[in-house]
C-alpha cells in the first residue's frame, strides 16, 4: 500500500436530507463542530472554517455537492497538504448512513500518523453529528479544551 486514507462511517437514525442539511448548514454545523463558517457549503465556492478549541481558521474549498449525497471539499488536512474529503450518504430505510474517506498522504510513519489522528478526528465528527441530530447533544462542547495552548 503506497497511499494511506482516512476513513470512518456512522449510521445516523435521522432521514438523509436531515443530515446533509446539517453538514452543508453552518448554522447546524456551530452545534456539533465548528463555531464559525464564512458561508453554508456549495460547489465551487471557499468558505473558512474556526473551531471552538483553536484561533487557526482553516480554509475549506468546496468541490462538488449533489445533495442529498455527496459533500466533496479539500482543505489543509495535513500541514502543508491540501487533502481531498468526500463525505457520501447512503439512505437505510428512514436513516442515514455516512461515509467520509481523506486523503490521501504517503505510506510513511508521518502518514501513518496523519491517517490514525485524522481518521479518529472524522469519527468525532460523526459521533457528535449522530449526537446532535438524535439527542440535540453538544459532545464537541468542552472535549478539546486539554489541547489548547497553556
Amino acid at each position: 500500500m503506497n497511499e494511506l486514507q482516512a476513513k470512518a462511517g456512522i449510521q445516523v437514525l435521522k432521514p438523509i436530507r436531515e443530515v446533509f442539511n446539517a453538514i452543508v448548514d453552518p448554522e447546524q454545523m456551530k452545534n456539533y463542530f465548528i463555531s464559525e463558517s464564512t458561508g453554508p457549503l456549495v460547489a465551487g465556492t471557499e468558505v473558512t472554517w474556526k473551531f471552538p478549541e483553536f484561533d487557526d481558521r482553516f480554509p475549506v474549498k468546496v468541490l462538488d455537492i449533489k445533495a442529498p449525497t455527496d459533500i466533496v471539499f479539500q482543505w489543509e488536512g495535513a500541514p502543508g497538504n491540501q487533502l481531498t474529503v468526500e463525505m457520501r450518504l447512503e439512505e437505510r430505510g428512514a436513516n442515514t448512513v455516512v461515509k467520509i474517506t481523506e486523503g490521501s498522504m504517503p505510506n510513511t510513519e508521518a502518514g501513518l500518523n496523519w491517517m490514525r489522528g485524522n481518521s479518529e478526528g472524522w469519527a468525532n465528527f460523526l459521533a457528535c453529528l449522530k449526537a446532535w441530530l438524535e439527542y440535540g447533544v453538544h459532545l464537541r462542547k468542552g472535549a478539546f479544551d486539554h489541547m489548547k495552548p497553556a
